[in-house]
């Protein structure tokens, strides 16, 4: 493809779809599918259940934030997941592009709530942005089901037509997320502007001095 769309099939530093990782993810969850909106659904639904969402893996190496690093783990973060996503629909020859925003997330455990210092606001949650039949829908596959099960929130569900972003209540119609700031989108990740805004807004609660993801006990995150 040339013209505009075309930046957004490229491969990029972190969103190497031409590595094999990435484009045998998308095989496996697209399989003999065609067409496009199908493969997108497939692709989304196999990066959020496959990959158990987990706050506490924020390695600051660069390297772990290459799609191709992800898939070949089980469990991510909001940013990694919306990176691959982005990264096996190139693959699968879907344009897209990432996105983020600030959250307020009503559904928080004690443990990470302390991690955070005290704050609700998730800031530069990810998700991806895909061009289907002439637009762009917005998708975020952060929460697995199991996950969301654990929660009482039920799963975000991608249809390829409608933006598929978190629900503003919970089963029982309590609030659950609230979207704060939203920073517009990005042709590839933009990490160094990400862990700035996450020291500014936690210090050093989320990563120790080597940039591992610190040890945390077992709460409703823990697999």
């Amino acid at each position: 493809m040339t013209g505009p769309l075309a930046t957004f099939l490229a491969p990029s530093r972190f969103l190497d779809h031409d590595h094999r990782a990435v484009q045998e993810f998308a095989g496996r969850a697209t399989g003999p599918v065609t067409d496009p909106r199908a493969k997108a659904t497939a692709i989304f639904t196999a990066v959020r259940d496959q990959l158990w969402y987990d706050p506490y893996t924020l390695s600051q190496d660069p390297a772990d934030y290459r799609a191709s690093s992800i898939a070949r783990r089980g469990h991510g973060w909001c940013v990694p997941k919306a990176v691959l996503l982005t990264a096996a629909c190139r693959a699968a020859g879907i344009p897209a592009r990432l996105g983020f925003a600030d959250v307020r997330n009503h559904l928080q455990t004690d443990t990470l709530r302390a991690r955070m210092g005290g704050s609700d606001l998730f800031v530069y949650h990810g998700y991806s942005e895909l061009y289907l039949d002439g637009r762009w829908v917005k998708a975020t596959p952060a929460f697995n089901k199991e996950l969301c099960a654990r929660f009482g929130v039920p799963p975000i569900e991608f249809d390829g037509l409608h933006d598929a972003l978190m629900h503003p209540y919970c089963a029982d119609g309590s609030r659950y997320m609230d979207y704060v700031t939203d920073h517009g989108w990005y042709p590839d990740l933009p990490l160094d502007e990400i862990f700035a805004a996450l020291r500014a807004e936690y210090g050093n609660a989320l990563t120790d001095t080597d940039g591992a993801a610190t040890p945390t006990g077992a709460d409703t995150f823990t697999r």
